[in-house]
């Protein structure tokens, strides 16, 4: 959950704590059982609070740890439980460390805690490596003394020196300040990007796309073998403070190889791991159906389960995706289009689509807000709204997130159709008064309530196994079946497809007969002596 998107509780315009908590009977009627939220710290929120100046302090905008702690006792109430983001990769350029390494002299131990070096070239004057910033530009930064700092992001994030005892002390200590005031777990940021090679080679190719997989051998920053070992420390921390029934866990943001996922979920070490391979991939059965065999392969492989997502904060809406035709790439197309390729009907249909799918897989879904009600990217900001860092770091050249960011819509009217009483921080187009959680609630054919009626129907007959087998079926269709006998199909295709003769539909994207037309998902029951194959 993107807090600052989410609601606004006092009118300031930026979503806070307080408004979540407002909205937590809305989230328990869509069906959801956990919530992750976004870095709530201090910050000056230079990277939408993923620049992290204090770990302990919940960030003004926000509200207070006060505040926290009666949101997390208001979640656990309903049933919730609350999961917060980790960022352990980089703090604030304000962080009280970054200001005393920066006021020190060179070789002072305050500098160890990041990654401060000497130049190239004469006098220093040149980069210690040709990294680049996956925001774009360098990833080094000349301070005032000569020496340079690491930034894998924004200039303001300076990477943490995992090497440095000090630094792995103070996240376990971060770790258990939160967990004794009754988180159930974390998500961690850049999972895969917190050990270097501190022989800071050069790269081969050093143009990185943000946050993208880390399938380069021998890569110097993303997915070394070093981070296993950090990662079983805090597992530690989490089973001491797990109890029956309210276990603590955490979930991996690793853009990692397919083959190297399941290194970061073996029985010490994270409980999930994001799998971005569904959310990457065209609207194209073999590279869907090969995604979730495989995901599902491996995370069974070493006793996990796979953890699906088609959105969230740092990507282009499904929505509008699956609008765009296949090969496009979707982050430069913001900027550059042209825009007309875009068609906004056939993305919803999708989306539709995908929701099923994504439900009715094993493990676990996380669905970022928005999603249930069918929002697609604002990618017509103007550019003197944006806030991404992306925009200014990459020169202009790349216009960032912020399209996915747009705060939320409850009612059909209003300065911000009810996500606050007064205006929200990135400005709200038109459209969204119809897609309004307001106007779709008791609307049987929004995405709202297909979503309700799916997490209502997840929890009854999909989540007793975590088994999959895969339906042999037409060359556009992705279909698979559940321990509970429950099938998924998903017609990716224009055309229609016969479904299993005698098949009763559970819910369905669009209204169906006996034909599955394109773009369009079901969930199916069959009598137990039938053949799945379709006539």
């Amino acid at each position: 959950m993107y807090v600052r998107s989410f609601a606004d509780g006092n009118g300031d315009g930026t979503g806070d704590i307080n408004g979540l908590r407002s909205r937590l009977r809305y989230l328990k009627e869509l069906g959801i059982d956990a919530i992750w939220i976004n870095p709530w710290y201090k910050s000056p929120l230079h990277d939408g609070g993923y620049d992290v100046s204090d770990y302990r302090v919940i960030e003004p905008r926000y509200g207070t740890v006060a505040d926290a702690e009666a949101l997390i006792a208001d979640a656990h109430d309903h049933g919730i439980r609350l999961i917060i983001d980790l960022v352990p990769n980089h703090t604030s350029s304000e962080h009280a460390w970054f200001v005393e390494a920066t006021q020190a002299q060179p070789g002072d131990p305050a500098r160890q805690r990041y990654h401060i070096r000497k130049g190239r070239g004469v006098n220093g004057s040149e980069p210690p490596t040709n990294w680049t910033s996956v925001f774009g530009g360098p990833a080094w930064t000349r301070l005032d003394d000569g020496e340079w700092y690491l930034h894998l992001f924004d200039h303001t994030q300076p990477d943490l020196n995992w090497e440095n005892p000090e630094v792995r002390s103070e996240f376990e200590s971060v770790l258990r300040f939160w967990l004794d005031r009754g988180v159930d777990g974390f998500r961690v940021d850049v999972a895969h990007g917190l050990v270097k090679d501190m022989s800071f080679p050069d790269m081969d190719n050093s143009d990185q796309e943000i946050l993208a997989g880390a399938t380069q051998v021998d890569h110097p920053f993303w997915d070394l073998d070093g981070v296993h070992e950090i990662i079983r420390g805090w597992r530690t921390i989490l089973e001491e403070y797990s109890l029956p029934g309210a276990e603590r866990m955490m979930v991996a943001e690793a853009w990692v190889a397919a083959e190297r996922l399941g290194n970061y979920l073996r029985p010490d070490e994270y409980h999930q791991s994001f799998n971005f391979d569904l959310l990457s991939s065209e609207w194209d059965a073999p590279s869907m159906r090969s995604i979730i065999a495989g995901a599902c392969a491996q995370a069974t492989s070493v006793g996990s389960t796979p953890t699906w997502v088609l959105s969230n904060h740092d990507v282009v809406r499904h929505a509008t995706r699956y609008g765009l035709p296949s090969g496009t790439n979707w982050r430069r197309w913001l900027l550059e289009g042209p825009h007309d390729l875009l068609d906004a009907e056939l993305g919803h249909r999708r989306a539709r689509a995908a929701a099923l799918t994504l439900l009715g897989l094993p493990g676990s879904s996380y669905i970022y807000q928005g999603d249930e009600l069918g929002l697609p990217e604002v990618w017509d900001l103007p550019v003197e709204v944006l806030d991404d860092p992306v925009w200014e770091q990459s020169g202009h050249t790349r216009k960032g997130r912020d399209g996915c960011r747009v705060p939320l819509p409850w009612t059909p009217d209003g300065t911000s159709f009810g996500f606050g009483s007064n205006g929200s921080w990135l400005p709200q187009p038109p459209s969204f008064s119809a897609l309004s959680a307001q106007n779709q609630t008791g609307n049987d054919a929004s995405m709202l309530e297909l979503y309700r009626r799916a997490l209502s129907i997840r929890n009854e007959h999909l989540t007793m196994d975590e088994s999959i087998r895969i339906i042999d079926s037409e060359p556009t269709v992705v279909a698979f079946e559940r321990g509970s006998g429950v099938q998924c199909w998903l017609n990716l295709g224009d055309d229609p497809i016969r479904l299993p003769t005698n098949a009763s539909v559970l819910l369905a994207s669009e209204p169906i007969d006996k034909e599955l037309p394109g773009n369009t998902s079901a969930w199916l029951t069959l009598p137990k002596t039938h053949t799945s194959s379709p006539r």
